[in-house]
């Protein structure tokens, strides 16, 4: 979205062209932006010695922007000229990385400039955090590496911390296993005006991936036989990465805007707590391997030096504002977590689930969100996160089944929150969640057990990019949670994302999805709208738009 939305002077005009502006830098041909790039900035002899050692596009992972503030944003790429090789195709050795950030897309106007270096340890990974930059600002940026360079990327600043904004468009979506379909959201979500992008987990799966692609079917690239291996190495993670990143779609995806990312389980193994592993693994060499899956994650994502892993540890909670409009609480709900009650899955009457010492932060990060969110002057508070907030019954019985992996297993840090926002008086409560491959939109009551009582908030689920495949509207799973959970507004099992627009009274989430990920080519619409009022929440129907594509 562009300055005028947080009160600079632009007219309709240049909302239209920035629009075509988006579109356009997609697809600038390489020769041209080389050309450009080659005109504002000298080849040393350093980057020319290393021409040897590139025989070959090296941007083939494409490029990003992450975590912005007012004042600075996080640039992303990686060398990796091979990506089915464990080394990217690079010799052990560092590589001297220039960047541009520019106020136009031909890099006329070169605001900030430099020399990132390219570290064989980090598998040649490149974080820049650009700072001095001017807040609620389109910037175009790009990467150059000897004789090549990459694609252009567009990014946004965020507003000035506290200032007045009036509105704020955002989407969010999860879930994006590569051997299920294609990343078509991606194709659509790219023409969406967003200031952001938020992605809530499961960015990479464990599962095998045979030699076409699984469901895409792709017979023009062999994937080698070594991705039938679950990923526990740093090398296997890293190919993981390098399959997924190939993708087109999450390229133009990463391209178009900022991204914030968390992860979920798969990043590392499905359904792991802490140190324990689903697979029964024990606790030491289960370390290995979250140090090994944590870094690789690092490595991929546009994250700040703060995050990078330690060993078995990283700190991805953390805290983004944008004016005095939106707060976010980015979550990070597997690193601390007790282990699940009840030997995990769906169980009825499991009393473990409500167990004050357990919990699905950890201490730290629970009173960190609880003052966050307690003390907030932000017209709303937004909670980014992985699993279920609400509660879930998945069965009309009584006590109904309840999925001990989500904020059911854990009732106590829930009610925590759920205290901290009514004390604190709190309003514009919104959590945005991923994980079930499923749209749901549902109030969040101060108390599930009572129908009457208040509605503290809402929280809207959105549903993956391509895992579990084309979906379908409805499915009987579905109409028996509509039935047992009163504060369920609406669910559908196809895939798409969440586009939502704020501003200073209101929220509307648009659910947008796609009829097929099986092939190619599928039109995206949006599929149901929802409204809350910061004064009243609760989620009520929204009049559709019109934009099929």
């Amino acid at each position: 979205m562009l300055p005028s939305r947080h009160g600079a002077t632009t007219d309709d005009t240049l909302l239209r062209a920035a629009h075509s502006t988006r579109r356009r830098f997609l697809t600038v041909t390489g020769a041209a932006v080389a050309l450009a790039f080659g005109t504002n900035m000298t080849t040393t002899s350093t980057a020319r010695a290393d021409e040897a050692s590139l025989r070959s596009d090296p941007f083939t992972l494409g490029i990003a922007s992450g975590d912005p503030l007012p004042d600075a944003v996080v640039l992303w790429t990686r060398l990796a000229p091979e990506i089915f090789d464990p080394m990217g195709g690079l010799p052990d050795q560092q590589f001297p990385v220039r960047w541009q950030v520019a106020d136009d897309e031909g890099f006329r106007r070169i605001v900030r400039q430099g020399v990132a270096t390219a570290r064989p340890e980090y598998r040649h990974s490149v974080h820049v955090d650009v700072t001095g930059l001017q807040p609620a600002r389109e910037y175009f940026y790009r990467f150059r590496v000897g004789r090549y360079v990459s694609p252009t990327g567009r990014t946004k600043t965020a507003p000035p911390t506290g200032a007045t904004i009036s509105s704020l468009r955002f989407a969010f979506s999860s879930c994006q296993n590569y051997p299920e379909g294609f990343y078509t959201p991606y194709k659509h979500l790219v023409d969406e005006d967003l200031d952001v992008f938020f992605f809530l987990g499961d960015y990479i799966y464990e599962n095998a991936v045979n030699s076409v692609g699984g469901t895409r079917n792709d017979t023009s690239t062999e994937i080698p036989d070594i991705f039938q291996i679950p990923p526990d190495t740093l090398d296997l993670y890293r190919l993981r990465y390098s399959l997924y990143k190939s993708d087109p779609d999450l390229q133009a995806a990463h391209a178009a805007f900022p991204w914030v990312v968390t992860w979920d389980d798969h990043e590392v193994e499905d359904n792991y707590a802490d140190d324990i592993a689903a697979s029964n693994k024990p606790v030491d060499d289960f370390l290995v391997q979250r140090a090994n899956a944590y870094r690789a994650y690092w490595e991929h994502m546009p994250l700040r030096p703060l995050q990078e892993p330690s060993g078995p540890d990283a700190q991805l909670y953390r805290r983004l504002s944008f004016g005095d409009l939106v707060q976010v609480h980015v979550l990070d709900t597997r690193q601390y977590r007790s282990d699940q009650a009840c030997g995990d899955g769906a169980k009825a009457g499991c009393t473990d689930a409500g167990n004050p010492a357990r919990t699905i932060l950890g201490e730290a990060q629970r009173d960190w969100l609880l003052d966050g969110i307690g003390t907030s002057t932000a017209r709303w508070n937004l909670l980014a996160q992985q699993v279920f907030l609400a509660k879930r019954a998945a069965s009309l019985t009584d006590p109904p089944l309840l999925a001990m992996d989500a904020w059911d297993g854990y009732t106590a840090d829930r009610q925590r929150l759920f205290d901290t926002i009514t004390e604190a008086d709190v309003k514009g409560f919104v959590a945005i969640t991923g994980d079930t491959h499923t749209n749901y939109a549902s109030d969040l009551k101060a108390n599930f057990e009572d129908e009457a009582s208040p509605t503290i908030g809402v929280e809207l689920m959105g549903t993956s990019i391509s895992s579990a495949g084309d979906g379908s509207d409805t499915t009987p799973a579905l109409a028996i949670e509509m039935q047992a959970n009163p504060h369920f507004k609406f669910s559908n099992f196809q895939r798409g994302y969440v586009r939502c627009d704020v501003d200073r009274d209101q929220l509307r989430a648009d659910y947008r999805v796609v009829p097929y990920i099986s092939r190619p080519g599928a039109d995206i619409s949006t599929r149901a709208s929802f409204v809350t009022e910061r004064e009243a929440a609760g989620l009520q129907p929204a009049e559709s738009k019109v934009d099929v594509r």
